[in-house]
C-alpha cells in the first residue's frame, strides 16, 4: 500500500511541470510579469540545449522553440504553470552572433532581472557536458554564490559521451564546485531522458509544488 502511495505521489510530481504554457516574452524589465509567486530560471550558453531541456522537463515537444542556430532566444521568455508559478528562459550567452550593442542591452536586462527579482527561487544552469565550466558559466556560478541563489547544474547532451567519460566529467565538475554553496550537479540528456526525473524533483521543490498524495 505504501509503495502504491509513493508511486502515485511520484507520478503527480512528474506531471506538475506538464501544465507549463507560454505566457509572454519580454526584451526588458518593463514588460515582465508582476514580481510575485515563485520562479525558476533557466540559463546557459546559447548552444547548451536550454530549449530541449525545457521541453523534456515539461514533457511537451514544442513548449520552447528549438533551433539549429544558437542564440535564438533573445528575450526573457516566461512559461506559467499557474497564476503563481513560472519557468523563465533567459537569453543564451557566450555564443550568439548578434551586435555588441544588443549583447550589452541583454546583459543589463539580465543583471537587473537576476538582482532584483524577488520571485526567483533557483537557477537551472545548463552546460554541454563536453565543454563544461566555460568563462560565462563560472561567472554565473560565482554570481549565484554571492547572491545566495541555489543552482542546479545540468550537464546536458550526456548522450554524446560514453558512460565512463560522462561520469568522469560529472565528478570533475562536482569537485570544482565543491566549495560553492547550494549547488547540485547532474548528468542530463533530453534525447535519452537521462536525469529528467531528478531535475524535475529539484525544480518542483524550489517552486514549493508539493502535492499531497490522496
Amino acid at each position: 500500500m505504501s509503495g502504491q502511495a509513493n508511486n502515485k505521489n511520484t507520478s503527480n510530481k512528474r506531471n506538475l511541470l506538464a501544465s507549463a504554457r507560454f505566457l509572454l516574452s519580454s526584451p526588458d524589465m518593463a514588460h515582465v510579469p508582476a514580481d510575485n509567486g515563485f520562479e525558476v530560471v533557466f540559463a546557459g550558453r546559447s548552444n547548451a540545449g536550454k530549449s530541449s531541456a525545457l521541453n523534456a522537463l515539461s514533457g511537451q515537444k514544442s513548449l520552447a522553440r528549438t533551433s539549429k542556430t544558437p542564440g535564438r532566444t533573445q528575450q526573457l521568455v516566461f512559461f506559467a504553470l499557474d497564476d503563481n508559478h513560472r519557468l523563465v528562459d533567459l537569453p543564451g550567452y557566450g555564443y550568439a552572433k548578434v551586435p555588441v550593442a544588443m549583447q550589452r542591452r541583454w546583459q543589463q536586462t539580465l543583471d537587473e532581472f537576476l538582482t532584483t527579482r524577488k520571485s526567483l527561487k533557483g537557477m537551472v544552469l545548463m552546460m554541454d557536458c563536453r565543454h563544461p565550466m566555460r568563462e560565462f558559466d563560472v561567472q554565473m556560478l560565482e554570481w549565484c554564490a554571492h547572491q545566495g541563489m541555489p543552482v542546479l547544474v545540468l550537464l546536458t547532451k550526456a548522450d554524446k559521451l560514453k558512460n565512463g567519460p560522462a561520469k568522469s566529467t560529472l565528478l570533475t565538475v562536482k569537485k570544482e564546485l565543491s566549495e560553492l554553496p547550494d549547488i547540485t550537479v547532474q548528468l542530463f540528456s533530453a534525447l535519452k531522458n537521462t536525469g529528467i526525473t531528478e531535475a524535475r524533483r529539484h525544480i518542483i521543490q524550489w517552486l514549493e509544488l508539493n502535492p499531497k498524495s490522496n
